[in-house]
């Protein structure tokens, strides 16, 4: 059985102005930092076998400072991404509320999809291993759900630099 260490990056300067961020790069805070490097303390010991990232920087600089004690190569991967959130990306969440949704925003049909094609690379090129994977608010709940076979509502939002842990 793979074990996936699956991880929402660290807080970024767009995540404490409220700004919808999507496929942005995003830019980790000093506590962004801390949290990313907490996780790494957490998880030092822990035999990983890869740790993977979404090509995202605010996820692969997550991942970089956890890989430190593991001596591993970040793996990044556009499955990771957070959601695109099209027309929206750049805006004030707040004032997000009551707007209708564009059409340029990603199906959830096609984020779902995302999320189950991550988890079957992870089965099919690291089984048995243990995996840390740094990804986003969004599409890690869509992993979750794929993997519980739960809708997006009822999975809980991670919070930046929380771990959960699925057994694939």
């Amino acid at each position: 059985m793979t074990t996936l260490y699956l991880v929402r990056h660290g807080e970024t300067e767009d995540n404490v102005n409220q700004i919808m961020q999507g496929q942005t790069q995003g830019r980790l805070t000093s506590n962004g930092i801390v949290q990313a490097q907490e996780v790494r303390d957490q998880l030092a010991s822990e035999p990983f076998a890869a740790i993977i990232a979404s090509d995202l920087k605010r996820s692969v600089d997550t991942a970089m400072i956890i890989a430190e004690p593991h001596h591993l190569a970040v793996v990044q991967t556009p499955l990771l991404r957070e959601r695109d959130w099209g027309s929206f990306t750049g805006r004030y969440i707040p004032d997000l509320k009551g707007e209708v949704w564009p059409d340029d925003i990603e199906t959830l049909e096609n984020l779902l999809s995302r999320a189950s094609e991550f988890i079957a690379f992870v089965k099919k090129t690291y089984p048995g291993k243990k995996v840390l994977a740094v990804g986003h608010g969004i599409i890690n709940k869509a992993v979750q759900a794929v993997y519980y076979g739960k809708s997006m509502s009822e999975v809980q939002r991670m919070m930046n630099a929380e771990v959960r842990i699925l057994e694939l």
